[in-house]
């Protein structure tokens, strides 16, 4: 019996390209690819495959809560992140949300075949750079050399704060980011002060320039 996959992708042509490369595996069959949140919560409920491959740039949609619903929805599905957001600031994340591995778009196809035996056999997928990361995290021997301290400080926002932080970056006022994520205005107004805190942000107009900053850094 072959391992079916489904694909969650919101460009086409990538999505093919990695559906070609999992099928040009004996074991594994490709069941349907989505390219929305709404579309991969149907096709996971009409499919039930034992894989899902996601990507966390869906457009208007969270990746991150995506990969919580389903989880919630199907508990035994084995859900492998693939995606061009940097693995320092979103690899845990995806963890804690329920995936089992996490592997940047950057990486050769075999790479990504790798990952997928991985978190098939059960076991966490992450890059060794990764790996030692939040080791050296959780032990306390991590400086954040990299990156500048505000970049550094994005790792203390909760995943509705990154949520809300990479909102602001694309444009939305707190109106449209409460309706798109049926908040009330009060609650982001409130995720807004908490955020300029974390980032030591003096105003309103000093957040947006660093959510636009983070979205194209």
């Amino acid at each position: 019996m072959k391992t079916t996959v489904m694909i969650v992708e919101d460009h086409p042509l990538f999505s093919k390209g990695l559906a070609q490369l999992i099928e040009a595996q004996d074991n594994y069959t490709v069941i349907g690819e989505a390219s929305t949140a709404a579309q991969a919560l149907s096709l996971l409920e009409e499919k039930n495959p034992q894989l899902a491959v996601v990507d966390l740039n869906l457009g208007d949609d969270d990746g991150l809560e995506l990969i919580k619903t389903m989880k919630a929805s199907v508990p035994e599905l084995i859900i492998l992140v693939l995606s061009m957001h940097d693995e320092r600031y979103y690899a845990e994340r995806a963890l804690r949300a329920g995936a089992k591995g996490y592997i940047m778009k950057e990486e050769a196809g075999n790479k990504v075949i790798d990952a997928i035996h991985t978190v098939m056999s059960g076991k966490i997928w992450l890059s060794e750079t990764e790996r030692e990361r939040i080791l050296d995290y959780s032990t306390g021997h991590s400086t954040f050399a990299n990156g500048s301290d505000w970049l550094a400080s994005i790792k203390k926002l909760s995943d509705r704060q990154l949520q809300i932080f990479t909102l602001i970056g694309k444009g939305l006022g707190t109106i449209e980011i409460a309706t798109k994520l049926k908040l009330s205005p009060k609650t982001i107004d409130s995720h807004k002060e908490h955020i300029k805190l974390k980032l030591h942000c003096s105003s309103s107009q000093e957040l947006r320039q660093l959510a636009i900053e983070w979205l194209n850094h």
